[in-house]
């Protein structure tokens, strides 16, 4: 029941996170109706890096952008905040007459160069035409487009699809996809094995080996969608959708276990009585403060894949949502710290001391990397911010479950220590005469 539960929080949370993606390769119509209600919104937004960005146009009615005087206004992100929070109040054509980049569009193709950038940053892309800052405004019909952003590759051509801040991670899910195949190749036999027998740890490995498997069914689709995303600048939205899905499923499987295993043995020891063994998952109190914090953290995930409809699994956190969960994952480490931190103090066999304190800490890593690793990036350039957290952060989880297999496998730890006693180890499950002390 508890799993069936899971599953179901599970599936809500990741039933909200198919969007689509904001690739590097545009295609639409620049309206007038659009540009003159949000002139400030723009078009595009890039990461240029290198000294022959381009930016390349095609447009299919040049008639009618040449009637419109049609443009493109090229902003770096910092100049154009200067100007949006400027004490002086600017007029419409005399903000875009700031623009450090102009391109008239009036043939079938057009590329702009961007050049002389001394570091990556963000650039704005505004479209703007004779009814943009005017009053008067008749009906017109929209210009047909596509809009495609490079940055120059290793040989300083432009034919990299991949912004400044996302450059690198398609190699990074490579890497991390051959690491899950090698380390699958070697151990998953043995960890099937060992799920087989249906010992005392049979439940934990089984929900942590389905949150291993989602963990790389994420990198496998989020390399997939880079891979065609190199080649195109669209990518793959269904696997870019697929990465988060899996993501979201696996961080709310991992939050469900560590917290019905941490709270169950505290709730288990305020209540323990001589002889009686402790189960963490037939306490009402644990189940319940687990659903309640994975139902509210479900809730924030969906909110922030509303906010951010970018495919990365880790957002820049410039969003209400993403300040909350970050606030909800230090609160989390803090409680299992401080509540683990409580059977440690008290423990006095050396080993099961050892055993609680190595959970602790993959604990307190699977929580707090991503907060620590989100403030870390704060002191870097904005385009360095997005492959720090992505990547720390997922090699940190990885390590955390790393830490959970050798512990809940280890014949010097676990096995033992459970073989000592179950009064002072919780993990097992009451459900017959039989299977007492089973999962």
């Amino acid at each position: 029941m508890r799993w069936r539960l899971l599953w179901l929080l599970s599936a809500a949370a990741a039933g909200c996170c198919w969007g689509l993606a904001a690739g590097k390769t545009l295609r639409g119509g620049f309206a007038s109706a659009a540009a003159r209600r949000e002139p400030w919104r723009p078009v595009a937004h890039f990461q240029f890096h290198g000294d022959h960005a381009v930016l390349c146009v095609r447009i299919k009615n040049v008639a009618v952008a040449v009637a419109k005087a049609a443009r493109l206004h090229l902003f770096q992100a910092q100049e154009w905040q200067k100007l949006e929070n400027s004490v002086q109040d600017h007029s419409c054509t005399e903000k875009f007459s700031k623009a450090q980049l102009t391109m008239t569009v009036n043939h079938t193709e057009q590329n702009l160069t961007v050049s002389q950038i001394p570091y990556p940053e963000t650039w704005y892309v505004f479209y703007v035409d004779k009814f943009t800052c005017e009053e008067n405004y008749s009906e017109s019909e929209d210009i047909q487009f596509e809009m495609v952003l490079l940055n120059p590759d290793a040989e300083g051509n432009p034919l990299d699809h991949f912004s400044a801040g996302e450059s690198g991670l398609h190699e990074f899910f490579f890497l991390l996809v051959l690491a899950y195949f090698i380390t699958a190749c070697i151990y998953a036999q043995s960890l099937w094995q060992t799920i087989r027998k249906r010992g005392p740890m049979h439940g934990v490995l089984k929900v942590l080996t389905i949150a291993l498997l989602l963990q790389a069914g994420s990198a496998f689709a989020n390399y997939l969608h880079f891979s065609s995303y190199s080649r195109d600048g669209i990518g793959a939205p269904f696997m870019g959708s697929l990465a988060e899905l899996c993501d979201i499923i696996s961080q709310i499987q991992m939050l469900y276990l560590l917290l019905s295993l941490c709270m169950g043995w505290t709730i288990g020891r305020m209540k323990k009585t001589h002889g009686r063994p402790l189960q963490w998952d037939s306490s009402p109190a644990s189940t319940g403060i687990a659903v309640v914090v994975v139902v509210t953290q479900s809730f924030l995930l969906i909110w922030e894949q509303f906010e951010d409809t970018n495919h990365h699994s880790y957002h820049s956190h410039h969003g209400l949502a993403s300040g909350l969960l970050i606030g909800l994952r230090v609160c989390l480490a803090l409680s299992l710290a401080a509540g683990l931190y409580q059977i440690i103090t008290v423990e006095r066999s050396t080993l099961k001391r050892e055993f609680y304190i190595t959970f602790a800490k993959a604990c307190i890593l699977w929580f707090l990397c991503h907060p620590c690793l989100a403030t870390i990036a704060v002191i870097f350039r904005e385009y360095q911010r997005e492959k720090i957290i992505t990547i720390g952060v997922i090699l940190c989880q990885c390590i955390s479950m790393v830490i959970l297999y050798r512990l809940f496998l280890s014949h010097s730890l676990y096995w033992e220590v459970s073989s000592l006693s179950s009064v002072t180890l919780p993990l097992t499950i009451s459900s017959g005469h039989k299977n007492r002390h089973h999962f």
